[in-house]
C-alpha cells in the first residue's frame, strides 16, 4: 500500500522499497496551462555542475541512462525512470520540478501529485493542490537526495520564475535562442511516438518480462498499469525544440518572472519589506504604483493593470493575501506577529511558551515541560522562569503571543543572551541557563538573563520593531529596553546615581544602564518599549 506523504515528509528509499530501479510519475494540470516537467541532477553543493544531468524534453536521458524521461503514461503527465545504483558519485540530489510554459500561475493548477512506483506497485505519493501556491510559475515537487543512503523528500516549494530562472538558480546557463531554433526545426520528424518511447513496453508489463531478469527480492523496474498509450507524451509536452530551457516569450505578454507577491522568504524574492512584512492596515512603502487596500501582506501580481483586482473576485480573492506561507524551512514567519514551525523537518521537538499555540495542522502532541525543582528555585529567585510546553509529532504549529513582533534567530554553535520574558519558543536542541550580570547600584547587586547556545533556532518577541546595534566601547542601553545581545559581549552595569546636597534631588529616570564591550561582530537588540 502506498504511503501518503505531506509537504516536508522524508524517508529512506530502503524503507519504502528494496528496489533501486524506480518509476517516478508526476501528474499536474490546469485550465489553459502547459507544463515543463524536468529533473535536475545536482552535486554536493546543490548545483548543476554538469548540464548533461538536466533531464527535460530536449535531453531525455543522462549519459549512463541512470535518469530517463519516459513521457506521459498511466495517468501521469510525465514520468521518469531512475536507477539509483547507476547514478554517478558526483550526483547527490535529483530535484523533480514542474514549470509553467507561458503565462499562468501555480495557484491555477488542480490536484496533482508526484509518486514513486517500484515493480509496478506504487510505494509513495505526495499530493498537492494549487491552493498551496500563489503567483509562482514553478514548483519543486520532490527530491531524491543522498545522505549516507538515498532518501526521498516531499518538497512542494514554489519558485517565482519559470524554467529558465529555475535553471539559473541551480547554477546552469540558459542558451541563447538565436540560430539554435531554426537548426533544430527538423526535430518534429525525429519524434514519432513509437521511436521516442521505444523502451516503454519493457517496463509497461511488469509481471512476465521482469521476473526472470531480477533474481533478488528487490522489485524490478515497472510502471503502473498503463491507462493510455505510451506515445502520448509528445502531444502534451513541448513540440517546439530549444537548446537548454524554454526562453521567456518576447514582447510584453508575459508577467515579470522575478517579483512575486509572496511576502516572507519565498525563493528569489528580493527583500522589499522590513521585519517580516507589513501589518494589516499599515501602508506598503515598496509599492510603486499604489497597491489596493486589502493587500497588506501580498502585492498585486505584476503585469496586471493598475486598479484591476486579482482574478477570481469574491471571498477567495479577498483572503488570498493572508494565506499560509510555506518556504520549505522549519521556521517560517507568516507575518510580524505569527510564526509557523514545521515539526516534520529537523526531527527535534520545540519548546514554546505555554498557551502560545494559536493553531496547528497534522498530528501534534503538546505536553508539559517542567524545569525541575532546582530549575524552579533558580527561576523564582532570578525572575528568569519560563513556563514551557513541548511540541512533538508531525505537523505545523502556529505560535503567537499578545500581538508581539516575532523574530527567528538561528544559532550555529554561537550564543545569545535573552531575557526569559522575551523568549516565545526555541528548538529543544539548544542549551539554556540563567546567567548573572554582576554590578552595583541596583537592588540585589545583579541582573539576570537567559543564555542560549548550540545549534537551533530561538524565537524572540519584541514590543514593536527593534533595532540592532554593533557593540562599541561607548554602547549603553536601558536595562528595561534591551532585548538580547551576543553572549560574547562583556556587560557592565553603569549607575548614574549621584549624592546631592539638597533634600529633594530628584533624578532623570535613567539611573541604571548596561554598558557593552566586545570584539567587532558583537551586537545588541533594543526595542522601542520599556518593560
Amino acid at each position: 500500500m502506498a504511503r501518503e506523504f505531506q509537504r516536508g515528509h522524508k524517508a529512506k528509499i530502503s524503507d519504502l522499497t528494496p528496489g533501486t530501479d524506480l518509476y517516478v510519475g508526476v501528474q499536474i494540470s490546469g485550465p489553459g496551462l502547459t507544463f515543463d516537467i524536468s529533473c535536475f541532477g545536482l552535486d554536493a553543493n546543490e548545483q548543476l555542475s554538469d548540464d548533461q544531468y538536466f533531464i527535460f524534453f530536449n535531453q531525455p536521458k543522462s549519459p549512463e541512462e541512470s535518469i530517463q524521461l519516459l513521457g506521459a503514461q498511466a495517468g501521469d503527465t510525465e514520468s521518469f525512470r531512475v536507477t539509483l545504483d547507476r547514478i554517478p558519485a558526483n550526483i547527490h540530489k535529483l530535484s523533480f520540478t514542474a514549470t509553467i510554459d507561458g503565462a499562468g500561475q501555480m495557484s491555477q493548477v488542480g490536484p496533482g501529485y508526484i509518486r514513486i512506483v517500484a515493480g509496478g506497485e506504487e510505494v509513495v505519493r505526495y499530493a498537492f493542490t494549487g491552493s498551496e501556491f500563489t503567483t509562482e510559475r514553478a514548483v519543486m515537487l520532490g527530491d531524491f537526495y543522498l545522505k549516507d543512503v538515498w532518501r526521498f523528500a516531499a518538497v512542494g516549494q514554489g519558485f517565482d520564475g519559470g524554467l529558465d530562472a529555475l535553471l539559473k538558480n541551480f547554477g546552469g546557463e540558459v542558451a541563447e535562442e538565436a540560430p539554435a531554433a531554426p537548426q533544430q526545426a527538423a526535430a518534429p520528424s525525429f519524434a514519432p511516438p513509437p521511436q521516442a518511447t521505444a523502451p516503454a513496453p519493457s517496463f509497461g508489463a511488469p509481471a512476465a518480462p521482469q521476473a526472470p531478469q531480477v533474481p533478488q527480492p528487490a522489485p524490478s523496474f515497472g510502471a503502473p498499469a498503463a491507462q493510455a498509450p505510451a506515445p502520448t507524451p509528445q502531444q502534451q509536452m513541448h513540440a517546439a525544440p530549444t537548446i537548454a530551457a524554454p526562453m521567456a516569450p518576447m514582447g510584453g505578454t508575459v508577467p515579470p518572472p522575478a517579483p512575486a507577491p509572496a511576502p516572507y522568504g519565498q525563493p528569489g524574492q528580493p527583500p522589499q519589506q522590513p521585519q517580516f512584512g507589513q501589518v494589516p492596515g499599515q501602508p506598503v512603502p515598496a509599492a510603486p504604483y499604489g497597491q489596493q487596500a486589502p493587500a497588506p501582506y501580498g502585492q498585486q501580481p505584476p503585469g496586471v493593470p493598475q486598479g484591476v483586482p486579482q482574478a477570481g473576485a469574491g471571498l477567495q480573492a479577498a483572503l488570498q493575501p493572508y494565506k499560509e506561507t510555506a518556504t520549505g524551512q522549519r521556521w517560517t514567519p507568516q507575518n510580524q506577529q505569527l510564526m509557523r514551525v514545521d515539526l516534520t523537518m529537523g526531527g527535534t521537538p520545540v519548546l514554546a511558551r505555554q498557551g502560545s499555540m494559536v493553531m496547528y495542522q497534522g498530528k501534534v502532541d503538546f505536553s508539559y515541560k517542567g524545569a525541575g525543582f532546582a530549575g524552579r528555585i533558580v527561576g523564582n529567585a532570578t525572575g528568569q522562569e519560563m513556563q514551557l510546553m513541548r511540541c512533538t509529532g508531525r505537523g505545523q504549529v502556529f505560535l503567537a503571543e499578545d500581538g508581539s513582533h516575532l523574530h527567528a534567530i538561528e544559532l550555529q554553535g554561537d550564543g545569545i543572551c535573552v531575557s526569559a520574558e522575551s523568549v516565545l519558543a526555541f528548538d529543544e536542541s539548544l542549551q539554556h541557563e540563567v546567567r548573572r550580570i554582576e554590578g552595583h547600584g541596583i537592588p540585589g547587586g545583579a541582573l539576570f538573563t537567559m543564555q542560549f547556545q548550540g545549534t537551533g533556532t530561538i524565537i524572540v518577541k519584541t514590543h514593536g520593531v527593534p533595532v540592532v546595534l554593533p557593540v562599541t566601547p561607548t554602547t549603553f542601553a536601558d536595562c528595561n529596553a534591551i532585548v538580547a545581545w551576543s553572549s560574547a559581549s562583556q556587560v557592565i552595569i553603569s549607575s548614574q546615581v549621584r549624592l546631592r546636597r539638597n533634600a529633594y534631588p530628584g533624578h532623570s529616570g535613567e539611573t541604571v544602564n548596561l554598558q557593552f564591550r566586545g570584539a567587532p561582530g558583537n551586537f545588541i537588540v533594543v526595542q522601542p518599549y520599556e518593560v
